[in-house]
């Protein structure tokens, strides 16, 4: 199982990015697939998450209509698109996956739920 994040970058707040998951060596629709972002000090902090053929969905309080997140199945692939960015929003962003059946067939919402991550993407918003 291989996860590769990409589209981070620096961007002013009020700005947008898309982030991409690039997913191998699993069966895609067999997985749920979540981001995590995490700043130094504090915990890994679930963002968004996609299953079941996206009929189950997440997404945190904090970014709930800024961001939103889709999947690719012919491609293997998940994207994170965010909008309106703020400082706060400044992390290293990861994806994560975990099986239908170990989660139960819907999004979960912590990190302790999954089992393989990416290396993650470094999102700066400036002031």
């Amino acid at each position: 199982v291989q996860l590769v994040e990409s589209g981070g970058g620096l961007v002013q707040t009020g700005g947008s990015l898309k982030l991409s998951c690039a997913a191998s060596g699993f069966s895609f629709d067999d997985y749920i697939i979540g981001w995590f972002r995490q700043v130094p000090g504090k915990e890994r902090e679930g963002v968004s998450c996609i299953g079941n053929s996206e009929i189950s969905t997440y997404y945190a309080d904090s970014v709930k209509a800024r961001f939103t997140i889709s999947s690719d199945s012919s491609k293997n692939a998940v994207y994170l698109q965010m909008i309106d960015l703020k400082p706060e929003d400044t992390a290293v962003y990861y994806c994560a996956t975990v099986s239908n059946t170990r989660a139960g067939w819907r999004c979960r919402e912590t990190h302790v739920w999954y089992d393989y991550w990416g290396l993650g993407t470094q999102v700066t918003v400036s002031s």
